[in-house]
């Protein structure tokens, strides 16, 4: 049997970016539909670390990062539960003198972002974080960040949505996309049509072709994190930990479960999936225990993996498409996109109600990825203002 749906805003892929999208949609008053080809937060927003973090983001993500950091502590009232957010401070830890460089330069930096970092010696670290073992030579303190049950999280903005109003459609496949008329008419799986004002491209690591087949290709590759959880524990450690240069994250719940990351999953023959190394597990673990001491004898219960979209230069793609008005885009957060995931929902919101936003997103145009013409001179200013195609 077919279906046809005609609503103001069409979004492709139910993630935490467009569940959040779609509930703020909703509250300006325009009809939305939220398609999923599983279910909605299966993927990449819902089996994440969990860190609700503003540290070591680049300069150019703090404004939406610092619009989001203010949509957190209203979970509650914006989705009826808190996702067992908590405000516990983000400590990234330095292994040497030139990590601890690192951290001051960007404590610099971003001094102006109202981070309010401090950072934090040798001496000041054994007194107030002395949980944490030998060879760290110093650390950088965030207090207003924490961390977050993204289960809870991503599909608690997708009921949320739904009981706002939106049609909510999982296991539903967009199966194409194309321009029509003054909008667009899209073809889903379950013989469901579906026609549109706007369409919100919020497909994650799944989101390329329905970009390309607008005239934008652009460089999606996937990446596979691998996270731990051990069983629950006696209180370790107080605030959600990271490292300058990567290597390994950590986070302990009110209920004492330690979850761990900082490897790499493998994916399968069919790469939507992946599937944790077990030596992955182990090297999380003993770098885990290295660590922190207190870990040692604790049992790994459960290990996970799941598939997220990932860009060249780490940041993500949001807003219009340069081809197509109606379109918008938002995807390839390269494992950083649930602290901002509900500040850009926000910010996709205002852009298809006015066209713009007041969050500064021009260093996340698609635009970046414009190839330039082999007969324009890449010096000569040539070809950098588009005919208008809409």
């Amino acid at each position: 049997m077919s279906r046809r749906l005609e609503v103001d805003v069409a979004i492709i892929g139910g993630g935490l970016v467009g569940s959040s999208a779609a509930l703020a949609l909703r509250g300006l008053g325009f009809s939305v539909a939220l398609l999923d080809k599983g279910f909605c937060g299966a993927q990449a927003s819902g089996v994440n670390y969990g860190g609700v973090r503003r540290q070591g983001r680049p300069i150019e993500q703090l404004p939406l990062s610092q619009r989001a950091h203010a949509v957190w502590p209203r979970l509650r009232a914006l989705i009826g539960i808190d996702g067992e957010f908590l405000r516990s401070g983000h400590l990234k830890l330095a292994r040497d003198e030139a990590d601890m460089a690192s951290l001051e330069a960007y404590a610099e930096a971003v001094a102006e972002q109202g981070l309010d970092l401090e950072l934090i010696g040798h001496n000041g670290l054994r007194e107030r974080f002395g949980w944490i073992g030998d060879g760290i030579v110093g650390a950088s303190f965030c207090p207003g960040d924490g961390h977050a049950n993204p289960r809870l999280v991503s599909t608690g903005f997708a009921a949320a949505a739904r009981r706002a109003g939106v049609e909510v459609l999982e296991n539903t496949a967009v199966e194409g996309v194309t321009r029509d008329g003054g909008g667009f008419a899209l073809e889903a799986a379950g013989n469901l049509t579906l026609r549109s004002r706007f369409v919100v491209n919020s497909a994650g690591a799944w989101a390329a072709p329905f970009a390309e087949s607008f005239g934008e290709p652009v460089p999606l590759s996937r990446i596979y994190p691998s996270m731990v959880v051990t069983e629950p524990m006696e209180p370790v450690m107080s605030v959600n930990i990271g490292m300058e240069g990567g290597g390994i994250y950590a986070r302990q719940v009110e209920r004492g479960n330690i979850v761990v990351g900082g490897e790499r999953a493998l994916p399968l023959n069919d790469p939507d999936l992946s599937r944790p190394r077990g030596d992955g597990a182990i090297a999380i673990m003993n770098n885990a225990a290295a660590l922190f001491p207190g870990l040692r004898h604790a049992q790994a219960i459960r290990f996970w993996s799941g598939t997220e979209g990932a860009m060249p230069d780490k940041n993500p793609v949001i807003g219009p498409s340069e081809t197509t008005h109606g379109l918008i885009h938002a995807f390839g957060f390269t494992g950083a996109g649930f602290q901002i995931a509900p500040g850009v929902g926000e910010v996709l919101a205002e852009l298809v109600r006015d066209g713009e936003t007041q969050t500064p997103i021009a260093a996340f145009s698609i635009g970046r990825f414009r190839e330039t013409s082999a007969r324009t001179d890449a010096g000569s200013g040539a070809g950098q203002n588009q005919e208008p195609q809409h």
